[in-house]
C-alpha cells in the first residue's frame, strides 16, 4: 500500500511537472546542489527544481562528471526528500556508453523519486567525446523503453552538447535534437547556445518543448525574451553554485588580501536565513 502511495504521488508530480511546459510562457527551473538550497528555493517560490552534477561536484571538492552514478543519485535523492516539488536530474551521459547503462540509470532514477531527467549525448571525460547520432538516438530509445516498462511516468530530457564541446554546428544540433524527438524525448535541450537566431532555429526545428540554459557566458536574456523565442523551460545549470562559491573566492581574497570584512555587509541576514529554513 505505502508504495502505491509513493508510485500515485510520484505519478501526480510528473504530470504536473510535464504540464509547467505545455504553457505559453517558459517556466524558470533553478538548480540546488544540496538541501539548504533546495529549501530555500522551494520558499521563494519556484515550482520545480533541478539538480546540478557540476553543483553538486564542486561543493564536495571534484570536478564535474567525476562523482559517478551512485553519488550523484544520492545526492538527486536528498532532494526530492527535502521538497514536494518536481525534481529533475543531471543525469550527465547515463553513467556509460551502452543503451543498457542509460536504462539502468532511468531505472534507478525512477526508484529514487526523480519524475525527469537529461541524457547527455557526449562522454565529457573521454578524447574524442561526441557520440554518433544513431549511437545517441539509440540511448534516448532505451531510456524511453525503461519509462515505459516502469508504468511511472518520467519526463525524459534529451541533450545535445555540440556547442559546449567547442563545436557549434546547429545543422547537426538540430539534426540530433530531431533524432532524440523521434526515439522518444519528452523535452530537447542543447546548452550553450548564445544566439537568438540558433535558439528559433531549435525551438522551429522540433515538436517537443525545448530547454535553454542561461548563467554561461555569451547570453543573457530575460524569461519573457526566451519566451518568445519559444524555449518553454529555462535552467541555470551550475551558475547559482558558482555564484555561492564565486562570493566565498572574493571574501577569502578580501581577507587573505587585504584583511578586510567588508564582505559581510552584502550577506543575507542570519535571522533571514533562519525563517527561511524554519
Amino acid at each position: 500500500m505505502l508504495q502505491q502511495s509513493t508510485h500515485a504521488h510520484q505519478q501526480k508530480l510528473a504530470s504536473h511537472f510535464l504540464s509547467l511546459h505545455q504553457r505559453d510562457s517558459a517556466f524558470i527551473i533553478p538548480n540546488p546542489w544540496d538541501v539548504g538550497t533546495t529549501h530555500l528555493l522551494a520558499q521563494m517560490g519556484f515550482e520545480a527544481l533541478a539538480t546540478t552534477s557540476a553543483g553538486c561536484a564542486f561543493f564536495a571538492g571534484k570536478k564535474d562528471n567525476t562523482l559517478g552514478r551512485e553519488r550523484i543519485l544520492a545526492n538527486a535523492k536528498e532532494l526530492v526528500e527535502a521538497t514536494t516539488l518536481p525534481v529533475s536530474a543531471d543525469l550527465e551521459n547515463g553513467f556509460g556508453d551502452s543503451p543498457e547503462a542509460v536504462a539502468d540509470t532511468i531505472r534507478q532514477a525512477i526508484d529514487v523519486g526523480l519524475v525527469g531527467g537529461s541524457i547527455e549525448d557526449i562522454d565529457a571525460l573521454a578524447e574524442k567525446p561526441l557520440y554518433s547520432i544513431e549511437l545517441a538516438a539509440e540511448r534516448i530509445r532505451a531510456a524511453r523503453e525503461a519509462i515505459d516498462k516502469s508504468g511511472i511516468p518520467f519526463v525524459l530530457t534529451a541533450r545535445a552538447e555540440n556547442f559546449l564541446i567547442g563545436r557549434p554546428d546547429i545543422r547537426d544540433t538540430i539534426e540530433r535534437l530531431q533524432a532524440f524527438q523521434e526515439a522518444g524525448a519528452d523535452v530537447l535541450y542543447a546548452p550553450g547556445l548564445t544566439t537568438e537566431a540558433d535558439i528559433k532555429a531549435v525551438t522551429q526545428s522540433v515538436d517537443r518543448p525545448v530547454n535553454v540554459v542561461m548563467g554561461l557566458a555569451g547570453a543573457n536574456y530575460s524569461q519573457a525574451e526566451l519566451s518568445a523565442m519559444g524555449v518553454k523551460r529555462i535552467s541555470v545549470g551550475s551558475a547559482l553554485a558558482r555564484a555561492a562559491l564565486g562570493a566565498i573566492i572574493r571574501a577569502g581574497n578580501e581577507m587573505i588580501e587585504h584583511g578586510r570584512f567588508e564582505f559581510a555587509e552584502h550577506a543575507v541576514k542570519y535571522a533571514d536565513i533562519s525563517e527561511m529554513l524554519d
